[in-house]
């Protein structure tokens, strides 16, 4: 069994390698520090949690001649032409508001609560979002690709 989990900073800093290859391996790795725990994880496995754990709420609609997207909630929208920029335009408000929060919007009571997404945000590439926003999931890809290949 990996070593997985790790008494002090001290310890952990020694053992990086370990600490990085037990989160690798997918298992539960916590290094503690003074009195508070944090664990240690892949950032692929946490955006891929996020994204089934978090469902986006987007809404998409039509009006007046183009498309507004926005996640109910969430400070951003995205407007376009088509239905597929307005989504590329929701991506790119959520990539801003990421780097907002992390600078300066994390603090603020009305902001504190969007963590999750904007780890979703940072953790996760345009098609992924897109996926995302739009309700496809992994297994629905998959059951796809499973229907064209048969």
């Amino acid at each position: 069994m990996a070593l997985r989990h790790f008494d002090s900073f001290t310890e952990a800093r020694s053992k990086l390698r370990w600490v990085l290859d037990a989160a690798h391996e997918g298992v539960v790795t916590t290094v503690a520090r003074d009195k508070e725990l944090f664990v240690v994880l892949t950032a692929d496995a946490r955006a891929a949690e996020l994204r089934r754990l978090l469902p986006s709420q987007a809404v998409v609609v039509s009006e007046g001649g183009g498309w507004a997207a926005f996640v109910p909630g969430v400070p951003v929208h995205g407007d376009a032409d088509s239905f597929d920029a307005a989504i590329d335009d929701l991506i790119a408000g959520l990539r801003e508001y990421a780097e907002d929060w992390n600078d300066r919007l994390h603090a603020a009571p009305n902001h504190a609560g969007h963590r999750s997404i904007v780890e979703l945000v940072e953790l996760s590439n345009d098609d992924q979002l897109r996926d995302w926003l739009v309700g496809r999931t992994d297994a629905a890809k998959d059951s796809a690709r499973a229907l064209v290949s048969a």
